[in-house]
């Protein structure tokens, strides 16, 4: 089984250098851990992209197909930590692959109406969860500024404050990469809920 086996790729289309790299540690893991071979056997992703998160430090986002994101989550916690250790002082990221669909207009002839799942605000929604996903979103509040510019700040789960307050700022580059969105990502007081 080779590297290139964990990639998904349309036809025509070769992966990168560090898509590859990405590919031959997760099967380097899958057959040198035992605990991890059986939840990462049938596992591929789509592609990988690396972000400057500032302060000069970068954030591999590995983007994975839709279908394969709950086989991926029963492994998250571990298959993360172990890719962090394989690329030292890169943050790693795993969010589903998912597509927009633009609003219908009236000269498009639609045979069919486009799913919620489709929609602009569903999609970034779901990318927060899956950029945060071993904790839970408890709160969200947008605040608009007098210029008209939004800031969204969210709210996580106090429980995994000990394991997640170093990618706060990962977190809020990576979304802000890929939505244009600002975002602040906070723990709420112990109080306060």
């Amino acid at each position: 089984m080779s590297a290139r086996s964990k990639i998904i790729k349309p036809a025509g289309q070769e992966p990168d250098d560090l898509e590859i790299q990405v590919a031959q540690n997760i099967l380097e893991l899958e057959q040198n851990v035992p605990e991890l071979k059986e939840e990462l056997r049938g596992l591929q992703f789509v592609s990988a992209k690396e972000v400057d998160v500032g302060h000069g430090k970068k954030a591999i986002i590995v983007f994975v197909p839709v279908p394969l994101l709950k086989q991926y989550h029963k492994a998250h916690v571990r298959l993360v930590r172990e890719l962090e250790k394989k690329f030292s002082d890169r943050h790693v990221l795993l969010v589903a692959q998912r597509r927009i669909l633009r609003k219908p207009t009236r000269r498009a002839r639609v045979t069919q109406p486009r799913p919620r799942s489709r929609t602009l605000t569903s999609v970034h929604e779901r990318l927060l969860e899956d950029l945060v996903y071993p904790t839970e979103i408890v709160g969200k509040r947008t605040k608009v500024r007098v210029d008209g510019s939004k800031l969204i700040k969210v709210f996580l789960d106090r429980k995994d404050h000990t394991s997640l307050e170093y990618k706060l700022d990962t977190f809020a580059s990576a979304y802000k990469k890929l939505t244009g969105k600002e975002v602040i990502f906070e723990f709420p007081l112990a109080g306060q809920e």
